[in-house]
């Protein structure tokens, strides 16, 4: 494999690795947030709510922005953001404080969320694009993995608070490694026809290409459900099942891991098989799995080892479907890669806010309202699938910036 090949998506996925990495390291310390703050439940969770939305809403703005001033300038003011931001949350004095600076730090997290997909989708298309997706994906799921054995021993060793100093620093790291090892990949004369009027129309048609917006929803839920897992885990694996922090770090690792492991595969798969069936499959056993796992759950077995051996599964049917409906949705909008990574992102993000936010009321300790909302989640995406795939791809406009 081409040596810079790798470094592209080497640099890309740790750039794009920030943002969750204040998610993955956040998720142990949750109920130690909530103790510490003197607050309850539902307020923690809504802090790290505050943090997907604004990531969410964020990418919007990078999106069109990295279009009409090149890639690398919005990705120095996010990393920038981002990094006054998480010192502000280590020294936050109060949960309503928290919660509005993990606002801001969202908004500042999104610039790594959204432009290195673009970046992508400006060197390579087809199955090389779908490589060096997963590659990026390789690098970017080190957060999921490493991240919450990392808080898990700065809680235990400088509490809380040591987890915003530490995304500070890597956000620091990430800007230099920007300004060393990535150069621009949009260059001046591809800008000439990009404006704001011209990101209104791109996003005008982008939301009436049901195509388009199929395969974004299809890997919108299948992120969502995941979304799920992360808001409720911490909460059901330590003060439901009795996990130490250290220990539901390494439970949520191994999922992770599992999704890692086999997004490796999407490259292959798809030169055998072709990108749209390897999502029509990988998509069919996910809601497989996850509907098995509801229905154990509903017949009143709630063992652990179960619960996590059937996610460690349905993960990694999920690691083929996020790649590869990202390679599809992009496949088509070249010209405009930056907006439609953007309206991607946000569609993806929102919903696992809004999936979130309804799961939450009905928190009550256990496992069952988790399960519930990935199962759905899950559902939700295999028929989306069964409805977008067969359909033919919509041709770009010529007119558009």
């Amino acid at each position: 494999m081409d040596k810079s090949f790798l470094k592209t998506a080497a640099v890309l996925g740790l750039l794009s690795a920030i943002g969750p990495f204040a998610i993955d390291m956040y998720l142990p310390a949750l109920p130690s947030i909530g103790v510490s703050l003197a607050a309850q439940t539902g307020a923690v969770q809504a802090s790290l709510m505050a943090f997907f939305i604004s990531l969410g809403i964020g990418q919007m703005l990078y999106g069109p922005v990295s279009d009409m001033f090149g890639r690398k300038p919005p990705l120095y003011f996010g990393l920038l953001l981002f990094a006054v931001c998480s010192v502000g949350c280590a020294l936050a004095p109060n949960i309503n404080t928290l919660i509005a600076l993990r606002f801001l730090q969202g908004l500042g997290a999104a610039a790594g969320m959204v432009i290195p997909r673009a970046i992508v989708r400006d060197l390579h298309t087809g199955n090389d694009a779908a490589r060096l997706m997963s590659l990026l994906m390789l690098v970017f799921s080190v957060s999921p993995i490493l991240a919450p054995l990392t808080g898990s021993f700065l809680i235990e060793w400088a509490g809380w608070r040591s987890v915003f100093w530490a995304v500070a620093i890597a956000a620091v790291l990430a800007l230099f490694l920007l300004g060393a090892g990535q150069p621009e990949t949009r260059p001046a004369e591809q800008r000439v026809g990009s404006s704001v009027l011209g990101a209104i129309k791109a996003y005008g048609f982008l939301c009436t290409d049901w195509h388009f917006l199929g395969l974004v929803f299809i890997g919108a839920f299948g992120v969502a459900s995941f979304f799920a897992y992360l808001a409720n885990s911490s909460f059901v694996l330590i003060n439901h099942y009795g996990l130490t922090p250290r220990e539901y770090s390494l439970a949520f690792s191994a999922n992770a891991a599992s999704f890692i492991g086999v997004s490796q595969f999407t490259g292959h798969l798809g030169k055998r098989f072709g990108l749209v069936p390897v999502v029509k499959w990988a998509v069919a056993g996910y809601a497989a799995m996850m509907t098995a796992l509801l229905l154990i759950n509903l017949a009143g077995v709630e063992r652990l080892d179960i619960m996590l051996a059937m996610l460690f599964i349905g993960y990694g049917f999920l690691g083929l479907v996020v790649p590869t409906t990202a390679v599809l949705s992009l496949e088509e909008h070249g010209e405009i890669a930056g907006t439609a990574s953007a309206l991607m992102g946000t569609l993806q993000f929102v919903t696992g806010a809004v999936v979130m936010a309804v799961i939450g009321p009905f928190a009550d300790g256990t496992a069952r309202p988790m399960v519930i909302g990935i199962a759905a989640c899950a559902i939700i995406a295999f028929l989306i699938a069964r409805v977008t795939l067969p359909h033919v791809k919509h041709p770009q406009p010529a007119d558009l910036p």
